[in-house]
């Protein structure tokens, strides 16, 4: 069957609409951009690196109010002390595999240089989650020339490509292919319409905690149909127990930063919605920005507006659902995929979860 995202399954979750192509590019400005690596000399690679930028190449002058959280911080999210003390963004966020985040971090820096931007130092953000299942990350087959082509092929305004792309091209997620994923959400508040958009790197979740709208589908799909990655091996299972995700919330809802680390913080909920429960050893780490507010670098005094805080209820809900469709978007596009050592992991089966959602709909 060929690979559809949730909602083109016929399956929708969750009461607010989705934006125009339910996806992170529906807040305005905002702009995606993949590489990806696939090949098996003169190493098996199975990775690459996913380009977010706030505003496109505006971002180097035109910057963002931004807020984190991590939900468990066994993984890497560069550039957090800064966000935390200034709360601003001014550059593209990158998200790749755990051995290479230096590598993007330090291309990012090179790309503002050759831009000639304003910015007398940058502090990126780049993030991680681990796919050395699949690809011999140790060899570290990804090159500042990779990260260039990632960042500039960023494009907003429309659909972007999910699953086995960019920084999610290796990863696992429920003990299913996983990878790259994304959605949106729409809200109306005191007759403003505002939108909330996500993009997740899911590695991460056991497979009998998957659920999908409240279905037990990881209990139905069970390794007895599709065979677990691990092949029963306690010690990879282990690893799976301590798998990551990477959420990037983005709106265009007037935020100041701490109400963006508010916002963050809702991603929790989408996880946890899906079966994600932030293990001991596992990296779930999550960004929000908003664009709403225009701050330049060299300005002494800035108006800034600010959504109040009891109308911030609509977005808490609307980036928990984001999140929540964009892991299963991750999970519907991602295809099975063979790597190092002749590993597979295989895809959530379409068919299957199609059949396993009537049955518990219709009940």
């Amino acid at each position: 069957m060929a690979r559809a995202r949730l909602r083109g399954l016929g399956l929708n979750i969750g009461s607010l609409p989705t934006g125009k192509f339910n996806a992170i590019t529906d807040v305005a400005g905002v702009t995606v951009g993949y590489f990806t690596l696939i090949s098996d000399v003169p190493q098996v690679a199975r990775t690459g690196i996913t380009a977010i930028w706030p505003r496109g190449a505006e971002t180097w002058s035109d910057y963002v109010f931004a807020g984190d959280f991590s939900f468990n911080g066994n993984g890497e999210m560069t550039g957090l002390p800064w966000i935390a003390e200034q709360g601003l963004l001014g550059a593209p966020i990158g998200i790749t595999n755990t051995y290479q985040v230096g590598m993007v971090r330090d291309a990012i820096c090179a790309l503002a240089v050759g831009d000639g931007t304003p910015q007398e130092f940058l502090l990126p953000v780049v993030a991680e989650t681990y796919d050395g299942w699949l690809s011999e990350s140790q060899s570290f087959p990804l090159t500042v020339e990779h990260a260039f082509a990632a960042f500039n092929s960023a494009i907003g305004g429309g659909p972007i490509a999910e699953g086995n792309v960019g920084g999610g091209t290796g990863m696992t997620c429920h003990e299913f292919k996983g990878g790259t994923g994304t959605a949106s959400r729409v809200v109306i508040e005191n007759e403003a319409r505002y939108t909330v958009g996500a993009l997740v790197q899911a590695n991460y979740g056991l497979r009998e905690a998957l659920r999908i709208d409240g279905v037990p589908v990881g209990h139905e799909i069970g390794p007895d149909l599709v065979p677990a990655h691990y092949s029963g091996r306690a010690a990879a299972r282990q690893d799976q127990e301590g798998g990551s995700i990477i959420v990037v919330l983005a709106t265009d809802a007037p935020l100041l930063p701490i109400q963006c680390q508010r916002l963050a913080r809702r991603a929790t909920t989408g996880l946890a919605w899906v079966g994600g429960f932030g293990s001991n050893s596992s990296g779930d780490l999550f960004i929000a920005f908003s664009t709403a507010n225009h701050i330049g670098p060299n300005e002494k005094i800035t108006n800034v507006r600010m959504l109040a805080p009891s109308a911030m209820t609509g977005l808490f809900r609307a980036a928990a659902e984001a999140t929540e469709e964009a892991i299963l978007n991750a999970l519907c596009m991602a295809e099975t995929m063979t790597g190092k050592n002749g590993r597979t992991v295989y895809a959530l089966p379409l068919d299957r979860l199609e059949h396993v959602m009537r049955r518990y709909r219709s009940a």
